[in-house]
């Protein structure tokens, strides 16, 4: 793996092999900001919480989502959870569903429970921020799933908590697409979208089953 530079951004560094840049324009929410993720987790229900605490561990369980991201912005990801399953999606996040499992202490039967739960989900979603680009687990379970069924996405987090309506992937990233919710809401409903370029989008509902964005003539930004 090449050793990568920083890249300055308004409140502190990308690493420079995701160059990350962030399009600001005055709308509603399109990309998820971290202070509004916090606020979700914040701000839940007694009922959101109990099924936070009280999730099955079932081996089998299929899941819609495995939610890929760094422990470092375990609240922001949390509020995410909340946000996926409120639309009802079946996300994995580890340390919600497999909470004995020990990130810091990898051995074969880890590598092996998580790799289970990767094939066991329809789908891969990286809640990409600053620390999910140095995390050890992002590019290996990012790699496992782009290798089995290429059911990668990208959900971006506005770390300066602009509203923005798109970023533009560099490098690796653009082979995958990402998720956010539209800006023009008479034009599009108010549900996660899967985004490749402006007039390339689904649904995220469809993009799961496997369809991938089409060209459409609105231009979804």
């Amino acid at each position: 793996m090449r050793k990568t530079g920083l890249l300055p951004s308004r409140t502190g560094f990308y690493p420079t092999i995701l160059k990350i840049v962030l399009t600001n324009k005055i709308t509603t929410m399109a990309l998820y900001t971290s202070d509004y993720l916090k606020q979700q987790s914040r701000n839940k229900t007694l009922n959101e919480r109990n099924f936070i605490s009280n999730q099955p561990n079932t081996p089998n369980e299929v899941f819609d989502i495995f939610l890929c991201h760094s422990y470092l912005d375990k609240e922001e990801i949390e509020g995410l959870y909340l946000e996926l399953t409120r639309q009802n999606f079946k996300v994995y996040v580890d340390w919600i569903i497999d909470p004995q499992l020990d990130r810091n202490n990898v051995t074969k039967e880890t590598a092996e429970l998580v790799r289970k739960r990767l094939r066991s989900s329809k789908s891969l979603l990286l809640a990409l921020s600053h620390n999910a680009t140095i995390s050890k687990w992002v590019p290996w379970e990012l790699g496992q799933v782009d290798g089995h069924t290429q059911q990668c996405a990208l959900i971006p987090i506005s770390r300066d908590n602009i509203r923005r309506t798109s970023f533009s992937r560099t490098e690796y990233l653009t082979l995958y697409p990402y998720v956010e919710k539209p800006n023009d809401l008479t034009s599009f409903r108010d549900k996660l979208w899967t985004v490749d370029s402006p007039n390339h989008y689904i649904e995220f509902q469809d993009w799961i089953t496997g369809k991938r964005p089409t060209y459409k003539y609105t231009n979804f930004f």
